[in-house]
């Protein structure tokens, strides 16, 4: 009809050159405009790596989908290095989460059932260009924590500077290039004293129960003017001690989760209520709340708790037990002001912590 040659066009030819070989790395991104041959060529180099499309359990919970011989102590640690930390995600079903939520839990699963390096095509490919960019530095965390590889394709080539890969290939360039490991794009919070009628917004991704005290104050934190982080604090009786304020309410929207938020809110919350002459106080037993309040200076831990429920059964029943936030293991933690520490911290600080308002940047 168009009198094309076809014999010129019945097959496209790509040469690539990718030197892996030569150094030790953990992420790698394949990008390039749609038929670049970026597909075609991860595939031809390892065939058996990609991670195609799970089938998952259409009415189980997303936690019953992973290998059998997984414990739900890996399962959610996995889930949570993703960056998918909400605890009533990972007990609804897969068809019910967010295109982001799907995402990470996707990753998870490909991170579970692959050996080795793992590569995943269409990296991003169907969620939103923000939440893109806070789950690539989740994934990025989580491959080299596990010491793994993994190799991203992608036609977004905005994801560069979160995945922070240690290589990449152009493939409509076909320029490979290698590049240091850097800190992700500034993240600027606004923390601003909130009202209640804002509390709706963030209920359903908060482990333990939806109800907010009437005496609880509360505090959000903004990104470009979007609500994305919400934290409350309510006063803790106590026989001698007058001045101790108790964490009541710490949530991070799923889109935003795996940046540390959660942590930097609270530092703030402990600088402006230490700049009042209060303590601070958090019990929490969210195991990523735990790991990164354990490994910092600004926290120092008050009460062990204890385990009373095993994670490792299959049955459906007693994994919604296990996952139950009272039947975890608890800690509980106390603030410690900069001002007391010995040396500075080098996670980011916060402004203006005597007053209600002030930024923080997310590390």
């Amino acid at each position: 009809m168009f009198d094309v040659p076809l014999e010129d066009k019945l097959s496209l030819t790509w040469k690539a050159e990718l030197p892996i070989e030569e150094r030790k790395w953990n992420l790698g991104l394949i990008t390039g405009p749609s038929g670049s041959g970026k597909s075609t060529l991860a595939r031809y180099l390892w065939p058996e790596q990609v991670a195609d499309r799970h089938e998952w359990p259409a009415d189980r919970a997303l936690v019953d989908g992973f290998p059998a011989g997984m414990g739900i102590s890996e399962i959610t640690g996995l889930l949570g290095a993703a960056g998918l930390s909400s605890p009533p995600a990972w007990l609804r079903p897969y068809r019910t989460l967010s295109n982001g939520e799907a995402f990470r839990a996707d990753i998870a699963r490909s991170l579970a059932e692959i050996n080795g390096l793992v590569v995943v095509d269409e990296f991003t490919s169907v969620v939103d260009r923000q939440v893109a960019q806070v789950a690539s530095h989740a994934v990025q965390k989580a491959v080299r924590k596990a010491g793994r590889q993994l190799v991203a394709v992608t036609c977004h080539y905005d994801v560069e500077d979160w995945l922070q890969p240690d290589w990449v290939y152009d493939a409509a360039a076909q320029l490979f290039t290698w590049r240091p490991v850097q800190p992700h794009p500034p993240v600027e919070l606004q923390v601003h004293a909130a009202d209640r009628s804002l509390w709706p917004v963030f209920r359903n991704h908060h482990y333990l129960s939806a109800e907010l005290s009437k005496s609880a104050r509360c505090f959000a934190a903004f990104a470009d003017g979007r609500p994305v982080a919400f934290t409350s604090y309510i006063h803790f009786p106590h026989a001698t001690a007058k001045n101790i304020k108790m964490a009541h309410r710490v949530v991070v929207l799923p889109d935003w989760q795996g940046l540390g938020i959660a942590g930097h809110l609270s530092e703030w919350t402990g600088d402006y209520l230490a700049g009042q002459g209060f303590r601070y106080r958090i019990t929490t037993a969210h195991p990523a709340f735990i790991h990164y309040m354990a490994k910092s200076p600004r926290w120092r831990m008050s009460v062990n708790g204890k385990k009373r429920v095993s994670g490792q059964s299959r049955d459906p029943s007693l994994r919604a037990k296990a996952l139950n936030p009272r039947s975890l293991t608890t800690r509980s933690f106390e603030y410690v002001p900069a001002r007391r520490m010995p040396a500075p911290s080098p996670a980011a600080g916060s402004e203006a912590p005597g007053s209600p308002g002030g930024s923080s940047r997310a590390a």
